[in-house]
């Protein structure tokens, strides 16, 4: 790629038009962007990062693929938008035709929306509408999004402070987050079980009898990489049956091969009743959907459920071309790159700040916690402090830009375009490690 003459609009400005005429609910990882190239970003000034966190788990083909971008513009010559549930289109038929075959088990109908968040919502009234029931049982911990459906699934307050009521009957059990839970001595199997039994407890406490779904995100990612032991799902899946609802897997983050495999659910043999996606699905245009076997979407009757953009063209044609460039060696290289990655970050383990490295993938987290103080399920207590100086210290030290989240603000997001090499991953993970060492105090 040429360079290109830099902008005449410095950063400061960017940021000045936002807090004037954006609304002040933006996060700011101080990288006004002016272009994107594969796993770098640059800013107005002729600053470039590497970036380790790809827009929040969403530019998995690489910032400004060209076939993605060629397709869209394509399409964008062609027909632009009619809405896709009142003139049926051929990008949308062969993108619901693609996740039928791609997805798991028998998913074979989909649903185009525009986001995440309403990608779970419309799950949420598929699941209602084919079991009759009303009731969601979601997890501690686990992110569904910020409108008032999904919202009220995601299982941390900071998301709900002043936003009450939401929906209601959604009810939550705890994650199975091993590392501060009473049972970090047990084997994956044993803390499976006891997960399972929790979420048996919750439903039998909890609830009504009136089960429509279980949500679960198969790695917990807002919550902090979260990954569940091997049988747990299924065993999810079998209790959500055994009490008449469905499972609803939630794979707008881990989805499109974030994890190394195409969907997180197959790292776990399990089959969802419906799966949500968003994000990766169309590297950065906007596109959700959620996909279900035909007896459970037939349930749907028209009218029921409509999205005036959902399903638009130009995004259905980028997510075609998303998907060819998956499935062409991108995800292979996720799977390689994160194996040697999670290596790479259990060696931090050593260090006195690090309590836990974990994730699957090119999805990753890094707990940092303060070795002096217990914290939650007598772990050492979490870092948020060290954790927020950390992701700063990448940012304008080291020219890197990694995401910090986690339940406690503790955790240093590994995520970044599947795409990316040895030698940058070597960066960021010498770049993590300089950081931590540097801003301990």
């Amino acid at each position: 790629m040429s360079p290109k003459p830099q902008s005449t609009t410095d950063n400061d400005d960017v940021v000045a038009g936002y807090d004037e005429h954006v609304m002040p609910i933006w996060k700011s990882l101080n990288v006004p962007v002016e272009r994107a190239e594969g796993c770098r970003l640059f800013d107005h000034e002729g600053n470039e990062y590497l970036d380790v966190f790809s827009g929040i788990s969403v530019a998995n083909a690489g910032h400004n693929n060209e076939a993605v971008v060629e397709a869209a513009k394509d399409q964008l010559d062609t027909f632009v938008h009619g809405c896709s549930y009142v003139h049926p289109s051929q990008p949308v038929a062969d993108l619901a035709e693609r996740l039928a075959e791609i997805t798991p088990g028998d998913l074979q109908k989909s649903f185009f929306c525009n986001s995440g968040t309403e990608a779970v919502e419309g799950a949420i009234k598929l699941a209602r509408k084919y079991t009759g029931g009303k009731e969601i049982v979601a997890l501690e911990m686990g992110f569904h999004g910020r409108t008032l459906g999904s919202l009220a699934l995601t299982g941390n307050h900071a998301y709900k402070h002043g936003m009450a009521p939401t929906l209601n009957d959604v009810t939550h059990a705890p994650a199975p987050y091993k590392y501060r839970s009473h049972y970090g001595d047990l084997d994956d199997e044993a803390f499976a079980a006891e997960a399972a039994a929790e979420l048996e407890r919750v439903i039998g406490t909890h609830t009504s009898g009136d089960l429509a779904a279980v949500v679960v995100e198969p790695v917990i990612g807002e919550g902090g990489i979260i990954v569940p032991p091997a049988d747990y799902l299924s065993r999810v899946k079998e209790i959500a049956h055994d009490h008449g609802g469905l499972l609803v897997l939630d794979e707008v983050q881990s989805g499109y091969g974030r994890t190394g495999e195409f969907w997180a659910a197959d790292h776990f043999d399990v089959t969802p009743d419906i799966l949500t996606q968003a994000k990766g699905i169309a590297n950065g245009l906007p596109l959700g959907a959620f996909t279900a076997p035909a007896e459970i979407a037939d349930a749907f009757e028209s009218g029921d459920h409509l999205s005036t953009f959902g399903g638009n063209p130009v995004c259905c044609a980028a997510a075609l071309a998303t998907i060819d460039e998956l499935q062409g060696g991108i995800v292979d290289n996720a799977r390689e790159q994160g194996a040697w990655l999670a290596d790479e970050l259990a060696a931090l383990e050593s260090l006195d700040a690090v309590g836990e490295t974990r994730g699957l993938g090119l999805m990753q987290g890094v707990e940092l916690v303060d070795p002096d103080e217990r914290g939650p399920g007598d772990a050492p207590a979490p870092a948020a402090t060290l954790a927020k100086r950390v992701g700063t210290h990448l940012r304008e030290e080291e020219g890197i830009v990694m995401g910090v989240g986690g339940y406690y603000k503790n955790v240093i997001r590994f995520q970044p375009p599947l795409t990316i090499d040895r030698e940058q991953l070597r960066r960021a993970v010498d770049g993590l490690e300089d950081a931590i060492q540097a801003e301990q105090r």
